[in-house]
Order: C-alpha cells, then structure tokens, then sequence
C-alpha cells in the first residue's frame, strides 16, 4: 500500500513539476488554473495542449504552452527565427474570429521559458486522432488511442474546414499556406477548427483588384518548425515558388485522402532531398493510379482528384467544394444547420427542430451528445423556442446513461423546471415524466421535478389539469410515499373540491381510483374515502368515479374496507347516492351490484366471527363447568377441621351475639366477647360446657357424605289440615275458657345475658325456634308446659330465626292435671322406612315435678334446667302462624332452608352460613 502511494505521490509530483516549470512566471497563470495535459498540436506538433479554467468565471479553457527547452539545440537566430514564426501564427489567429477557426480566449503571453496563450476548450488535433502522438503525456490518453471518427463526423469535419478556407480565401484575401492534420483541431463537442497559421500569406494587392500572395523560396537549411509541413504543400509551391488560393485545395485534397488513409498522406516526401522528391512527385500526379485512391469515398474520389491536379486552374475552389453531393449528407446538413442556428429567425428554428426528431437515431451517439446537445440547450434562453427544443432535449436524455444525464443534461433542464409559460412545457415535461424520476437524483426529484407536478396540478389551466391528472398514474409508482401522501394527494383532493369544471373533477377521481395500489390501506381509509363524502356535485360520471374508488378500495387484495366502516359509513353513503334521480338503469344496477357485494361480504364475516365467538362461549363454559364438578369433588371430602368449620359457621358460628366463634383451624375455640366488663357465672360455665362439647365433636369421627334418594311422601288417610285445625280449636277453646299458656319464644339470636322477651298480655307468647341444641322437653307441672332453651353449648352457639311456627309444646296451666299431647298427626310428614316408633310414642311419660328428655333428641345434647328468665322473643300475632308442621317448616328435612336472610334492626336475627356437607349429613341423620 506504501509503495502505492508513493509511486502516485511521485506520478503527481512529475507532472505538477512539469506544469509548474513549463508555465511557471507566464502571465497566463494569473487568469488562468492550468489543468492536466491532454494533447499536442500545431507546426511539428510543438505546442503542449492543457486544459484549464478561468480563475475569475471557472469557464472551460485550453492552455497552448510551448516550451522553450524543446528549442535548446538551436542557435540563437534560429530560436528567434522559430519563437517569430509561433508568435506570427498566434497574433494571426487572435486576430481571425469564425466559427471554423480556433477561437482564442487569451492572446500569447512570453516568459523566459516559454509562449503560451487560451483558446476555447480542446479535445486534440487531428494528428493525434490518427496516431501521431508526439508531445503527448506518458501514456497516452485513453480517450485520444481509442478515438474513431464516425462517417459523419469525418464529412461534417472536412465541410468546416472547407468553409474555413472560403472565408479565409473570399473574406480575408489570405491563403493559410500550412494547411494539414496538425493545424486541425477537435474541439471539446468535435468540430474541426482551423489553427497553425504561421506560414499564413495576406494578399498583396487592393481589395478590389485580384489577389496576389507571395511566397517565400523553400530554404532546407531552416529548421524544420520554421518551414511547412512539404507531405501537404502544393508542388508549385515548392518548385515554381508561386502560390495562391489552390495551393491550400491541394492540402486539402491531400488530407480528404489522409482522413481516409489513417492520416497517410499521397506521398512520402524525402526532407533531405525535396527538390527531387517533389520532381518525382509530379510525374505521379500526371499519372495517378486508381489504386491509390482506392479508400476515398467513390462519391468524393473525382473532387479528391482534381485537387491533386497538378494543373492549378483545376483545382476547386474552397466554396465550390462546400456545395458537392458528399457534403449532402442528412447528418452532416443538420450538424451544418446547428452552427448556422444564430443565422435563422425562430419560425425557421421551430421548423427544424419539428423534424430533428426524426434525424437524431440516425446520428452516432457522440455526435449528439457532444456536437447537437449543447446547441440545443443553448436556446433554453429563449422561452418561445423551449417547447421545440424540450422534445429533442428529453429524446436525447433518453439514450444518455444516468452519468451522462446527471453531468450533461440536467444542469441545462433544472432552471426549465421552474418556468410556466408557456405551458406545452409542463405538458411535455408530464409526458416524460417517468424519464426523469428514473434518471434524475432523489435530491433533484424533491426539489425540482415534484414541484413542476404540484404546479401542474394546481395550473389554472384545465387543459394542463386533465393532462396531469391523467399523466400523473403512469408514474406514481416512481414517486416516494412520504411525496405522494402528504403533498399529491392533498392537491389532487383540493383540485376535485375546487374546481369548476366537471372534467377536472372526474379526473381526479379517476386518478386517486389509479393510484389507490400504491397507497396505504388506512391512509385510503381514514383519507379518501371520508374524501368521497365532501364531494358536492351530483353528476352521474362524478357519481360513478365514487363508486368506481369504493369499488376498487374494497375488491383489492392489499386493500379492502373493513365491515365495520363498511356498515358504519360506506354503505350508507353508497345507498344514499345510488336513488339519486341523474342514474340511469346501468348506473344503479353498477351501484346496487357493489353493495350487495359488500353486504354479503360484510354478513359471513359478521356470522363468521359470531359463530368462532359462540365456539369459545362454550369451549369456555364446558370448561367453567368441569372445574365447578372439580371443585364439588374436593368439597364433598372435606377433612374433619373443615367439617368443624363448617358446622360452627351453620350453627352459630356466624352469631355476633352468641358469644363463641370456633377458630378455623378446630385447634381452639375462641371466646368472642361483646363489650361488657366481666360474665357472670352462668355465661362462664355455659362457656365451659360449649368448649366442652367442641371437644368431644372433634374427637367424633368425620361424617361420610352419601346419597340419599329424595323422601317420598305417600298420602294417608289421616287429614293432616283437619288434625291442625282441630289442634287450633282445643287451644282456642282452652284461652277462652280463661286458661293462661305460656309460650316461651326463642329469638332470632340469644343475648349472652338472656334479658327477658316481650310477651303478649292476655294470650301468653309464641315464639318460633330452629335451633338445633335446645332440648324438647314437655313439662307434666307447674303453672305450664313449654319448652325450655338450652345453652348452646354442643355445636359451639345457637342460630336460630323466627320464621316458622314450631308448636313442640305448650305449656299449660301449672295448676291443672297435665295432659300428653297428641303427636299422631305428625306421623305422616315422615317416609314409611325412616320412623322407627310413632310420634305419640317419642312423647316423654311426664313424672311429677320434672320434664323427662326425649331420647330422640338426647343424642345431641342433655336437657338444661330451664332458666328463670325467659328468652327475648319479638312479639308475634297469631297471624304468624301460618307454616304448620311439614317439611317446608321443619328445617330437618330442608336443609337448603337454613340459609338465613340479612336480619333486620327490629328482629334482630342471626345469619346462618350454609354448608353443603353439612346438610348432607342432616339429611343422613333425620330423613
């Protein structure tokens, strides 16, 4: 990598060297940037060609520079001799101006080491072309070894230089006397200019008179740069020292055939010996052989011929040979015609370039690249002459490559970008629009090409409107998104709503129905189609241009138009325009055909979710439903702690003011107190007996769940309606009779301190119990029978309610004879195969004094002494009694019932939780 850089750093330091020393201290160098070398030219090849630019303008210039060393060998007066004949060529040539000569830019300027002087950009002479590379760079150009003249450029070529010479022959008087492949020059587009007029001879006589040139004798012993070149000056010259105007048709002659010839001349001339070579030269001319111009053209080879002659008055003049056949070539004449172009008005320049279209396939490349291109852009200052030349400017971009594009065209196209008038040239900058946003850089395309098109849409005229709105599809695919969605679309929208003109309306829909592929689906959905809605005009076409965007932005694959906006917005739209009166038959059926396509679309993927949506219901209610028979599994096996839990909370756990609430864990039970200072005795040893029977519920083992058929009821005999009202009627007959019955009343919930319930004066108290752990007993003396509470003390609280009526006993009189109370009627509310032993016979035998237990009810619990104060009871009517004894009153045999209701601040009452275990097992134990 080193030696690379190295080898390149000595390869520029070379050549700067050698700029810097052939240059350095001439003038030129203040006005002038001297570039790279490229050519070699002039009288022995002697001058050096640079290009370069002006310091001040950066315009494109050629440096000539020659060299003062290359002359070192030479004696003084021979080196002035030389310096004199280059200075002499470079003043004649400042002084000549036409568009066939070397156009000079900066005159000759002389320092101590060398001549220099500006001329109009060069590519090189004519002798390099054809492989005369003396005083070429090291190595030879690329560009200069493979360079081959096109046969319209070598017949173009030869009619500038024969023009040339007629302006120097009829317009100056003066014969150029050196005319050969080294004094022509190729400039920069690939015109041949003519220079190198060193030996030039004026005419010596009056302007009017006939012109007479003399010429100096040939004198070999003058160096070689100060002499002609003798391969293309005529034999006279030479031999008879006499020279005119047909002295330079020879040298033409002799280059027509060089150019054909690879840059040979007729004859190879002998320098030591000239006299006797141009001798043998002329005999050859008296008698040329066919052969040797055999590679001339057959149609210029009898002009190329008489040129030769050696018999001057022959010779053609430098007009008559701009006017033959050879030189009416179509490539040629239009070349010819583009350097005359600042001779013609604009009616004949609109002509001509109405038919260059048609000429410029049959011309090469270069040539209209280099040669026809500039001179087309060149009349971009001329507004009225832009829409002829834009044509043939775009057509030629088009077979440019995107380099070439980029350097050679649009430079000149960027400021026609920004002009409006007239307006053919947004029309023909629309037609080629896909050329430029393929060529042109994305940079350019945003700050040049797309604003033409925005311009062009908001043009007042609606002719330039409907040509971009329907020009505008064939590109958009080239146009980025990030454009198109937040400038060309806004205009298109704003040109629909705007305008007048029905043309452009229509248009515009038919444009966005165009581009909708290349837009967003949401963009179309959120932008376009509530865009449709704002539309005010009615018109069948405008009409059918709506449907026609709904159409395409519902059918098309990347597209579509979701059911919800298609229900919500563009079906109701679409109905509402579809009755309208300016529809004909086609019209409607077109819109009732798209909404019906719509609605069918719109109902199966409607059902299509329903149908997935009831899928998952059920998916997820099979699935809600096997976890509940899971969870019923689980709790059908309850562990003893949770059956304990379970039965605390059923039968009083749950009781504010039962004092005892067992923990849930069944390891201890915990004493809840109320807000009183101390218990008395009686609470503590209720308290006492209540862990007691905790303990030994613990210790029972666990109750096993099973399954147990639903209790039929098979009908009796007996009537158990007429049994109660029997019933109801002894005890009617007994309170009128003056008797008193005492109904001790069990409340809703138990205060710890027993405080005593309201009775009722005159009828005693009924009272309504469900409680499990009070004892049943009957009394047999005292003032009555009733019965008793209990401590709740077995299953850790009492819960009971005043729902239901429960005439267990009643107590009579203490005074009277006690009776047993018939319990017949009851033994029908049983199953056949559950009552082992009647009612009547679970009645207790009373013994004087005392109320014997039932032992059906013993199982539970010890009867307690009954206390001396009575239970809080809510008072009740008799209206209360309503329920009677069945199983809709007798929680035993509904369990469910013992869900209790949130009691209210007047009853008072508890709440009962439910346990589903729990009432399994009830229902095991009492039917």
């Amino acid at each position: 990598m080193e030696s690379m850089l190295n080898k390149l750093k000595s390869t520029v330091t070379k050549v700067t060297a050698d700029v810097t020393t052939a240059v350095m201290g001439n003038p030129v160098t203040r006005e002038f940037e001297v570039g790279r070398h490229i050519a070699s030219g002039g009288p022995g090849m002697s001058w050096r060609i640079y290009n370069g630019t002006k310091k001040s303008t950066k315009q494109e210039v050629a440096v000539f520079v020659f060299d003062k060393k290359v002359i070192d060998r030479y004696q003084k007066f021979e080196k002035d001799q030389i310096i004199d004949s280059l200075k002499k060529g470079v003043q004649q040539l400042t002084r000549l101006r036409h568009p066939r000569l070397l156009t000079v830019q900066h005159p000759l300027e002389e320092s101590r080491d060398c001549l220099a002087f500006c001329t109009e950009p060069v590519f090189a002479s004519l002798a390099n072309v054809f492989g005369q590379w003396d005083n070429l760079p090291s190595p030879v150009p690329t560009d200069i070894k493979e360079y081959k003249l096109y046969d319209v450029e070598t017949k173009y070529g030869l009619l500038q230089v024969s023009e040339g010479l007629s302006f120097l022959h009829s317009g100056v008087k003066m014969v150029h006397g050196n005319l050969c492949s080294e004094n022509i020059i190729l400039n920069k587009s690939g015109a041949w200019k003519i220079m190198g007029f060193d030996f030039s001879i004026s005419s010596s006589s009056s302007s009017d008179a006939e012109p007479k040139y003399v010429c100096k004798e040939w004198d070999p012993n003058l160096p070689p740069l100060c002499l002609p070149n003798p391969e293309y000056v005529a034999p006279e010259y030479i031999l008879s020292v006499s020279c005119d105007a047909t002295s330079d048709m020879y040298s033409l002659g002799v280059l027509i055939h060089a150019v054909f010839n690879e840059g040979k001349p007729v004859f190879q001339v002998n320098k030591q010996d000239i006299f006797k070579s141009f001798s043998r030269q002329l005999d050859q001319l008296s008698h040329l052989s066919p052969g040797l111009l055999s590679q001339v053209p057959e149609e210029v080879r009898e002009h190329v011929k008489m040129l030769l002659s050696v018999t001057s008055n022959v010779r053609p003049d430098a007009d008559q040979m701009t006017k033959i056949p050879f030189f009416d070539d179509v490539g040629a004449m239009t070349l010819q015609y583009f350097d005359s172009l600042f001779q013609q008005d604009n009616l004949q320049k609109s002509q001509f370039y109405k038919g260059l279209p048609k000429v410029l396939p049959k011309l090469p490349k270069r040539v209209i690249v280099y040669r026809i291109l500039p001179a087309l852009t060149s009349e971009f200052v001329n507004p009225d002459m832009v829409p002829f030349v834009l044509p043939n400017v775009l057509l030629i971009a088009e077979e440019c490559t995107k380099e070439e594009y980029v350097r050679l065209v649009l430079p000149d196209l960027t400021p026609v970008f920004k002009q409006q008038e007239p307006v053919q040239i947004l029309l023909i900058f629309l037609q080629k629009m896909d050329l430029l946003l393929t060529k042109t850089p994305p940079e350019d395309i945003k700050n040049s090409v797309l604003p033409m098109v925005y311009r062009a849409v908001e043009a007042p005229s609606i002719q330039i409107q409907e040509l971009c709105l329907n020009i505008i599809p064939t590109f958009a695919n080239l146009i980025e998104y990030p454009s198109m969605k937040n400038a060309l679309i806004p205009r298109i929208k704003s040109a629909c709503l705007k305008t007048s003109s029905l043309a452009v309306r229509v248009n515009s829909l038919v444009c966005l129905g165009k581009i909708l592929e290349y837009l967003d689906k949401w963009f179309v959905i959120d932008e376009i189609l509530p865009f449709l809605q704002q539309i005010p005009s009615k018109e069948p076409a405008v009409l059918m241009g709506i449907l026609g965007i709904y159409k395409c932005t519902f059918t098309h694959k990347k597209l579509g138009i979701p059911k919800e906006h298609l229900a919500g917005k563009s079906l109701p739209h679409l109905v509402s325009l579809s009755i309208d009166n300016n529809l004909n038959l086609n019209q409607f059926n077109s819109f009732m055909a798209v909404i019906k396509e719509m609605l069918n679309r719109m109902e199966a993927e409607h059902k299509t979710k329903l149908e997935q949506l009831h899928i998952m219901q059920e998916q997820q209610r099979s699935l809600n439903i096997n976890q509940m028979n899971q969870s019923e599994e689980t709790k059908n096996t309850p562990s003893p702690a949770t059956q304990v839990r379970d039965i605390d909370e059923i039968f009083g756990g749950s009781s504010g003011n039962a004092g005892v609430n067992g923990k849930e864990n069944g390891s201890s039970s915990t004493v809840s107190q109320p807000s009183r200072v101390s218990l008395t005795l009686e609470e503590k040893q209720r308290l006492a007996k209540e862990q007691e029977q905790a303990a030994k519920l613990r210790s029972q083992q666990p109750l096993a769940p099973q399954s147990v058929k639903a209790a039929t009821t098979t009908p009796q005999a007996k009537d158990l309606t007429r049994s109660l009202v029997n019933n109801m009627t002894s005890l009617n007959l007994s309170l009128n009779s003056g008797t008193r019955m005492t109904m001790p009343i069990q409340g809703g919930t138990i205060s710890s301190t027993f405080p005593a319930g309201p009775s009722m004066g005159g009828m005693g108290t009924m009272g309504v119990s469900n409680g499990f752990n009070s004892p049943m007993g009957f009394q047999t003396g005292g003032m009555g029978m009733g019965m008793r509470p209990a401590a709740p003390g077995l299953y850790g609280g009492m819960a009971t309610t005043t729902s239901t009526p429960n005439f267990n006993a009643l107590t009579q009189n203490q005074n009277q004879p006690s009776k047993p109370a018939d319990m017949s009627a009851l033994d029908s509310l049983f199953t056949s195969s559950k009552p082992k032993v009647s009612m009547n016979q679970m009645t207790p035998k009373p013994a004087p004094g005392a109320i014997a237990p039932s032992p059906w009810l013993g199982q539970f619990g010890t009867g307690q002494p009954s206390q001396t104060a009575p239970m809080q009871a809510t008072p009740m009517g008799m209206t209360g009694v309503q329920g009677g004894f069945g199983m809709q009153a007798n929680p035993f045999f509904n369990p469910q019932n013992f869900s209790q209701p949130v009691a209210s601040s007047t009853m008072n009452a508890g709440v009962v939780k439910q346990s589903a275990s729990i009432n399994n097992d009830l229902k095991d134990l009492f039917g």
